[in-house]
């Protein structure tokens, strides 16, 4: 009879070994064996088997005890918590096998020696058999243990990982997924300790986390240990690199940068017994990323690499080691909630009740939910929650779970995307909204709540109950259409939320979105920030620029960074992004906007689109708007996006516009860049032919169209009758747009927002012969289904 294998090196392992020594240790083997000469790093260690597990249980004659325990749990006689507490007593006070212990202390003594340390320091992780499946989700429901170093340490926390597998979550867990208890072991990975301790860490999910677009990665990052990041302790910097783009080495493809607070960092202790220690960080360290560019890249590639061997969206922890300065992958697993989702059918939620915004945060999930929020500060009240409610707390671990099984949302002060509340509450498919930095100070136990996640990246909780929209979207048998559908979009944060809709880009990208809610400066104070006299907005910008000792450079970046977003949503499709269309009363309201800004009598015909650019006025603002759309296009990689003039009134100004353009680096068809104008003005339609020999397509601007040619204000409560986009004066001259534009041979679609509002006028403009039409999300399935019909009734 073969003598049961006790320990294994990583090495030796692949992720076919999972019976032998669970889901993590079985994948840290495989990317050592398959992955290393592929850049991917992973600590070097060994793992306790699943056989080893069992001989502690039999030498303690434990294997009644536990299930006697478990019995007793079933029957009511015990609580889950007097369970859970009994067995992990009689765990830990088992003696150690002398063969297993033995075994054990050799490999560590071979490990130490391979680093040439007399007592090498080591984490120590629990892997059960049933974890890290993709059909048994919740890992970290067993311990981990940080700088371990020394025999008597080392078995002391195997001993402690043995008793993990029956934390009061774990047990209620595999009762939950009808799992045998006593047919689940655990193995316990023994790796190098990566110091970093002295550097950085944190985890990366290969999709993005709330709408499941597959083609990002994001990272979570944050100094010290990377515990902080998992359990939710702060908020970190958090950034997103767009895969299609990263096998091109000219190209950096990195589409987002979020500075976390990052308040505290778990670093190494041998104070009082604890093995680690949580200290505040410092200014420098709260003031700047975590992670340059390079290493961005580094993990984003890394992460692809393991993506692509297990065929799988994946969620990854990873550590820099400060010594060395060298990236680690620590753990990887198949993510479990977004890869199992089907892409065919998906619900879309909207508000349709305005109310009192309370508090924000990371949005977790797109859905939205209300009831009385429960502000629960320690575990010891968990027992305390009433179903239904909305849980308010500072952070989860993997204790709460079962409470938050029970609400209806949740909201946390701490914590980012991939934090434990974040994870938890996507699989439970609880709407949550993490990192408000203050809920459990603003909500008060029994107020009533609305929490949404429907309008972008930013969660909001609002006060009371308002009401809402939920709709079943199924994009399964659409019909195929003749005529182009793009997309509306204003916002980065909504760009992925609307990936799966069948639509080939998007046409129209407003600028001034990201301007307003991103970068919140006037682009002029940016430029003459140094002459600044006014002290108050010079304080304002530096709170919001503090990274950029030149100013101008924060607007190019965020700036970038907001299209940049949008463009990856719908690559390679076009994605046709219009340049700023703010007027004077809108531009004031910026920080800094009433030191450049004059007032108007009527802004809406005022100096506004165009006009703007070539002033001296506006000239150097322009430029930082050309600077952003270089980088986007020339750096970040997306060349798919086309530049959109907005109310250009006659064709010297647009030979103005497009020369100022080639003098920031922006010459139409100079690396395939396309121009376009808006036609939105008579003028626009009257001389189209003319335009065209300067443009490389057109986009109707229904709404300013139809206000100029019917001498309607679009914004007066009093005319508001008058205003239709169907008159037949407004039709008549988007259909001499849409002739002109075939007969030039120059692309024309629309953008404005008749086609979402009346489906009759999509019905017109197919009609008509135009190219493309560009939608709000909420209305592309309806128009695609009447296109559908219409095309199909016109062939026969």
């Amino acid at each position: 009879m073969l003598k049961p294998k006790l320990v294994c090196w990583l090495k030796d392992l692949s992720r076919h070994d999972t019976s032998l020594v669970g889901g993590k240790n079985a994948s840290l083997g495989e990317m050592i064996g398959r992955l290393g000469g592929r850049g991917v790093l992973v600590p070097d260690g060994f793992a306790t088997t699943a056989e080893a597990y069992h001989l502690y249980l039999i030498t303690n004659n434990l294997v009644t005890a536990i299930s006697s325990n478990l019995n007793a749990y079933r029957k009511g006689k015990k609580t889950l918590r007097q369970t859970g507490e009994a067995i992990r007593r009689l765990v830990r006070r088992g003696r150690w096998p002398e063969e297993l212990s033995r075994e054990i202390c050799l490999a560590y003594q071979e490990l130490s020696n391979r680093f040439e340390r007399n007592e090498v320091d080591v984490a120590v992780r629990s892997s059960a058999t049933a974890e890290d499946l993709p059909e048994a989700s919740f890992a970290g429901q067993q311990e981990t243990f940080l700088n371990i170093s020394g025999e008597s340490e080392l078995l002391n926390a195997c001993q402690q990982c043995y008793a993990s597998l029956f934390t009061d979550r774990a047990i209620s867990y595999r009762e939950t997924q009808g799992f045998d208890h006593m047919q689940v072991a655990l193995s316990i990975g023994v790796q190098k300790m990566v110091r970093s301790d002295q550097a950085s860490a944190g985890v990366m999910f290969t999709l993005d986390t709330e709408s499941g677009f597959p083609d990002v990665i994001v990272i979570d990052a944050a100094w010290g240990l990377g515990e902080n990041v998992v359990q939710g302790n702060i908020i970190p910097d958090s950034y997103r690199v767009f895969k299609p783009l990263l096998d091109a080495p000219e190209y950096v493809p990195i589409l987002s940068k979020s500075l976390g607070t990052k308040a505290q960092k778990m670093i190494y202790s041998r104070h009082s017994g604890r093995s680690t220690l949580n200290i505040r960080t410092s200014a420098y360290e709260r003031q700047n990323f975590v992670l340059n560019d390079s290493e961005i890249l580094q993990l984003a590639r890394s992460a692809i690499v393991i993506e692509q061997h297990y065929g799988t969206a994946m969620d990854i922890e990873w550590a820099k080691d400060g010594p060395s300065e060298k990236l680690f992958i620590v753990q990887a697993r198949p993510e479990t909630v977004q890869s199992k989702k089907q892409s065919e059918h998906y619900k879309s939620f909207r508000l349709t009740q305005k109310g009192e915004l309370l508090l924000t945060g990371l949005a977790i999930g797109e859905s939205i939910a209300a009831g009385p929020a429960q502000v629960i500060q320690s575990p010891n009240e968990i027992e305390s929650f009433e179903a239904g409610n909305i849980l308010v707390t500072g952070m989860t671990d993997p204790d709460w779970v079962p409470v938050m099984k029970k609400a209806a949302g949740i909201i946390t002060d701490h914590g980012g995307r991939t934090s434990h509340a974040a994870i938890v509450s996507r699989e439970l498919g609880v709407t949550a909204i993490v990192g408000t930095g203050n809920g459990t100070t603003t909500l008060k136990t029994g107020q009533i709540v609305t929490l949404c996640c429907a309008e972008g990246e930013q969660g909001k909780v609002y006060n009371g109950r308002l009401d809402y929209e939920e709709t079943e979207i199924d994009l399964a048998g659409l019909p195929r259409l003749r005529t182009q559908i793009m997309l509306n979009i204003a916002s980065p944060e909504a760009a992925f939320r609307w990936w799966r809709l069948p639509c080939q880009g998007i046409g129209l990208a407003r600028m001034e979105f990201i301007i307003n809610d991103i970068i919140k400066v006037h682009p002029m104070a940016l430029v003459h920030y140094d002459n600044l006299k006014d002290r108050d907005v010079k304080i304002e910008i530096d709170a919001l620029a503090q990274q950029y000792p030149d100013k101008k450079e924060y607007f190019i970046d965020k700036l970038a960074q907001g299209i940049a977003t949008i463009a990856s949503s719908q690559y390679p499709h076009p994605v046709i992004v219009r340049m700023s269309d703010f007027k004077t009363n809108e531009y004031a309201n910026l920080i800094g906007g009433h030191l450049f800004e004059f007032k108007e009598e009527n802004p809406m015909l005022g100096f506004r689109g165009a006009s703007r650019y070539y002033s001296v006025n506006y000239r150097a603002g322009f430029a930082l708007e050309c600077a952003a759309i270089k980088k986007v296009r020339e750096t970040i990689g997306l060349s798919n996006v086309i530049v959109m003039i907005p109310f250009c009134r006659t064709l010297t100004e647009a030979d103005k516009v497009l020369e100022l353009m080639a003098e920031n680096g922006l010459a139409r068809g100079t690396g395939g860049l396309e121009v376009y104008v808006m036609v939105e003005i008579p003028s626009n339609v009257i001389l189209a032919e003319e335009f065209a020999k300067r443009f490389d397509g057109f986009s109707i601007g229904s709404n300013d169209l139809t206000q100029l040619t019917l001498g309607v204000d679009r914004d007066s409560e009093v005319l508001k009758e008058l205003f239709d986009e169907r008159d037949p004066a407004v039709k008549s001259f988007i259909e001499h747009a849409i002739q002109s534009a075939n007969r030039t041979g120059t692309k024309i679609g629309i953008c404005g927002q008749a086609p979402s509002d009346y489906p009759e006028f999509a019905d017109f403009l197919v009609k008509t012969g135009i190219d493309s039409i560009s939608l709000n999300p909420d209305s592309v399935i309806g128009v695609i289904h009447r296109l559908g019909n219409l095309e199909r009734n016109s062939q026969n």
